[in-house]
């Protein structure tokens, strides 16, 4: 093992090595997110492997055209390459623990003493060595493919299609073939098993509350997202202690993926169980775009019931199992038409009904919800007889709606916090109110992106490998490290990253949303009758109270 291991390490190329130690240096800046030494670890040696990859591509390019090279003895090349770099990566290494704390500091962490180097290492070492494997085993690829095509075309010929096929080979099996089959497979085994799962959530025995006896979705298909939803939540009791005054009980439908085997059947079944339950003589009704697990985040919800003192109705569906972040790397369209038959059913019937008579009609989604719920309604089908709003979190960078709003902003507005035109429709926040803008009256729909700096899934960016991110110029967020700088292939790596721990913030910064941020962003779209002071009340009321909320993103 040893003498593979030795043969290995002699064969790596010179400028690959150079390259690698350079990104693995850069690696250890800072970027939207703290990070662990496992993750900073994992990073380090992907980057390091990618920059070895681009050493080797540019060794190949320059024997390729014939250019000179260099007389001086490979080996001291290696050594003085090999010095060169561990003298690098040692410094960058000093200065991990201050570029982490530069984030640490900003989001009221607890600084790090150490990033505890020799882990963070040794993690990045057993990561370059893997992927340098599946490079050789790429490159036996192109070799094989390209000498059996010799056979038919010329030499160069074969060396470009078999450089292609074996890209092709890899992409679709890593991409297209394998990593989707898994999900679909983990997503519908997790389908079955949360079938069969019992918790310690209580069946409501109230005949209004969706999965009672009396309910005409059964509680075990709700799934465990679907139950905690609809057994938590503020009681008319809850609203009514706080405002010292009546309440009502708030009124939550939720159907799970084993309620039903059709999306349009799921979303009927929804349906029934709003009119039976009486939401449509509410005068609030959300229709909410779950995360990609299924999960409805009570930070966003539990404001608003007791904002409108419980007078609220909220429906929801599930469409998946899978984590959001990776239903938007590899099927950024997952939920959509689950999103959209909601929508369809629950909106067609709110048409029907005497305008004074009916709940006002808000959509709500984070995460990979936001995403869908922005696509569930299409402009031009309720042009003539519009919602009246909606409040979308942590937005995804794949969705088209923020993407063109955030393209058009006014130029003056960062990217991070856009203004779009006069206001009247669309306006942004984060951590600090930024939705009454002097001069702006609403118009009759009022959407409201809640949207943090610091949160990847927003500000993810695949450009990002060969330029500047907008959201990356000054002035930066509030929650964004000074010390973040931009490098070619490499802050799409460190973004990467980020998004995939992006929940593992603290609430308030990352993804993780706070509720009394969401509280400003129902005020502004709902219009509740409630005075600043009242506001600043229930601020502080869930500001106590956030930590027991638990993330499912």
């Amino acid at each position: 093992m040893k003498r593979v291991l030795s043969s290995l390490i002699a064969s790596l190329s010179v400028v690959g090595l150079a390259l690698g130690f350079v990104f693995f240096s850069a690696s250890l800046t800072p970027s939207l997110m703290p990070r662990s030494f496992l993750v900073q670890g994992a990073l380090s040696g992907v980057s390091a492997a990618v920059g070895y990859l681009f050493g080797v591509v540019l060794t190949w390019l320059w024997h390729y055209l014939q250019l000179p090279i260099p007389k001086t003895p490979p080996v001291v090349v290696k050594a003085a390459v090999v010095v060169f770099g561990l003298v690098l990566s040692i410094v960058f290494l000093w200065q991990a623990a201050g570029w982490q704390n530069s984030i640490r500091d900003l989001w009221h962490m607890p600084p790090l003493d150490s990033a505890e180097p020799y882990k963070l290492a040794a993690v990045a070492g057993v990561v370059f060595l893997v992927a340098v494997l599946l490079g050789r085993l790429f490159r036996l690829t192109v070799l094989w493919t390209s000498d059996w095509l010799s056979r038919f075309v010329p030499r160069r010929v074969s060396n470009v299609v078999g450089g292609l096929i074996a890209i092709l080979l890899f992409w679709s099996v890593v991409e297209g073939v394998l990593l989707r089959a898994a999900l679909h497979f983990i997503d519908s085994s997790f389908q079955k098993v949360d079938a069969l799962l019992e918790d310690n959530v209580p069946r409501p025995t109230d005949p209004a509350r969706t999965g009672s006896p009396s309910s005409v979705v059964g509680w075990n298909g709700l799934g465990r997202q679907g139950r905690n939803f609809i057994a938590s939540g503020p009681t008319a009791t809850d609203i009514g202690a706080f405002w010292k005054g009546e309440a009502r009980d708030p009124i939550r439908v939720y159907v799970g993926l084993n309620n039903a085997d059709s999306i349009e059947a799921r979303a009927k079944l929804a349906l029934q169980e709003l009119q039976r339950d009486g939401a449509f003589d509410r005068s609030i009704l959300v229709i909410i775009v779950p995360t990609g697990t299924g999960w409805v985040d009570p930070a966003a919800m539990d404001p608003l019931e007791y904002l409108h003192r419980g007078d609220v109705a909220s429906v929801a569906l599930q469409y998946s199992y899978l984590s959001s972040w990776l239903s938007l790397l590899v099927e950024p369209e997952y939920g959509s038409e689950s999103a959209k038959a909601l929508f369809r059913e629950v909106y067609g019937y709110w048409t029907t009904l005497p305008h004074d008579k009916r709940p006002k009609l808000y959509l709500h989604g984070l995460s990979l919800g936001a995403l869908n719920s922005q696509i569930s309604a299409d402009l031009f089908d309720v042009i003539a007889d519009p919602f009246q709003g909606a409040l979308w979190s942590g937005p995804p960078f794949e969705s088209a709606t923020w993407r063109a709003v955030t393209a058009g902003r006014d130029p003056q507005s960062p990217a991070w916090l856009p203004k779009f035109r006069d206001s009247s429709i669309i306006r942004f926040t984060n951590q600090e109110n930024q939705l009454d803008i002097p001069g702006a009256a609403w118009g009759p729909i009022r959407i409201v992106y809640l949207q943090y700096a610091s949160d990847a899934v927003t500000f993810f960016d695949a450009h990002a490998f060969y330029r500047e991110p907008a959201w990356m110029r000054k002035p930066r967020g509030p929650d964004v490290t000074a010390s973040l700088r931009w490098f070619p292939a490499l802050t799409m790596l460190q973004l990467l990253f980020d998004m995939m721990i992006a929940t593992t913030s603290p609430m308030g910064y990352g993804h993780v949303y706070a509720p009394e941020h969401y509280i400003d962003g129902w005020v502004a779209v709902t219009a509740p009758a409630i005075e600043p002071r009242q506001i600043d009340e229930l601020k502080r009321h869930f500001a106590d109270t956030a930590a027991t909320i638990e993330g499912h993103d």
